[in-house]
């Protein structure tokens, strides 16, 4: 059983180089009812690699979050399992939907809606392994061809998996092309189905979520890219789920706030140099549709100092203080 959620949950994908725990602090800060740590390599894991190792990091006030684990072997993802479980998450999840060749040519992450009997064996494998509950991420298909997301519904859900999220793309398809949603809504309103099933794919505004819940009736939504950069989508979301009013959009203060909070606790996490560069990455979607902001974002992707940084958010503060735009 999934640990208790609210009506409705908003879920912050497992993203490969973004959810990681500064990320996932500001999201919580904003709403993410449910948050996944990046997908975990089970060989890496299994070898105590540093950096799959690392990724196990999660903290109480993250609460619930999900361990999510992407391999190709059984036996390796069992083992796997066992070491996420004994990091105490609330929940483990399997990728089998992460669509890129590093993964999918090693016959894991999408690679396994080609093997259905696989995925099946290694899900109930797991399942049998842990006493966490067991969720699945996954694809409509490898392909317009394979589209059979109802049937490995029915499969998974009766091995034992508490939930299942469906993002509305084939592998075939990567992240391009608008998400079908569609067979997300057959698989939620298939009278066989008990467990809450979660949709993911282009949910980028309070209007598409409330959307997708009234036309397919799923249980929750699970939002990606639309989070990057605008953790306020959450608290948006939720806030015109209850009311049916939109929000304001963040004033000035509130991105620099949070794009500090979030440089903070990267650097807590990862130490000042290493916290300092994979901020950089970040920075461009906190502040997406202000004017003239080129120099600003090339002092802030260059500079290596945390007070020199600061100083640039404090300029950015002052420059844009009467600017408060939806990005």
């Amino acid at each position: 059983m999934l640990p208790k959620l609210p009506d409705f949950p908003l879920l912050l994908a497992p993203m490969e180089d973004v959810s990681d725990p500064p990320f996932r602090f500001v999201c919580k800060q904003n709403g993410a009812d449910m948050m996944y740590t990046e997908f975990i390599s089970s060989e890496g894991l299994i070898r105590h690699a540093a950096k799959s190792t690392m990724k196990l990091d999660i903290f109480e006030y993250e609460r619930p979050i999900g361990i999510q684990l992407f391999g190709g072997e059984i036996g390796s993802m069992r083992e796997a399992a066992l070491i996420a479980e004994a990091a105490q998450p609330d929940l483990i999840d399997i990728n089998y939907g992460c669509p890129v060749k590093a993964v999918a040519c090693k016959g894991a992450g999408a690679a396994l809606l080609q093997d259905i009997p696989k995925m099946v064996k290694m899900t109930e494998e797991i399942v049998r392994a842990v006493k966490l509950p067991v969720t699945v991420k996954t694809r409509l298909g490898w392909d317009d061809l394979t589209k059979n997301i109802v049937e490995v519904a029915e499969r998974l859900q009766d091995i034992g998996i508490a939930a299942l999220t469906i993002h509305g793309r084939t592998r075939k398809q990567m992240y391009k092309g608008p998400a079908d949603w569609t067979l997300i809504g057959e698989v939620k309103n298939n009278p066989r189905m008990r467990i809450p099933i979660f949709g993911n794919g282009d949910i980028d505004s309070p209007m598409k979520a409330v959307e997708m819940r009234q036309r397919y009736g799923v249980d929750g939504v699970m939002i990606g890219r639309a989070s990057i950069g605008y953790p306020w989508i959450f608290r948006e979301i939720r806030h015109y789920l209850n009311t049916g009013e939109m929000l304001a959009g963040p004033t000035i203060d509130e991105r620099v706030a949070n794009c500090r909070t979030h440089l903070q606790k990267s650097v807590e996490w990862k130490g000042e140099r290493l916290g300092v560069v994979e901020m950089r990455k970040h920075y461009a979607n906190y502040f997406k549709g202000l004017d003239h902001f080129r120099d600003y974002r090339i002092r802030l992707v260059t500079l290596d100092h945390l007070d020199e940084l600061h100083a640039v958010l404090d300029e950015i503060r002052e420059r844009y203080e009467l600017v408060n735009v939806r990005t």
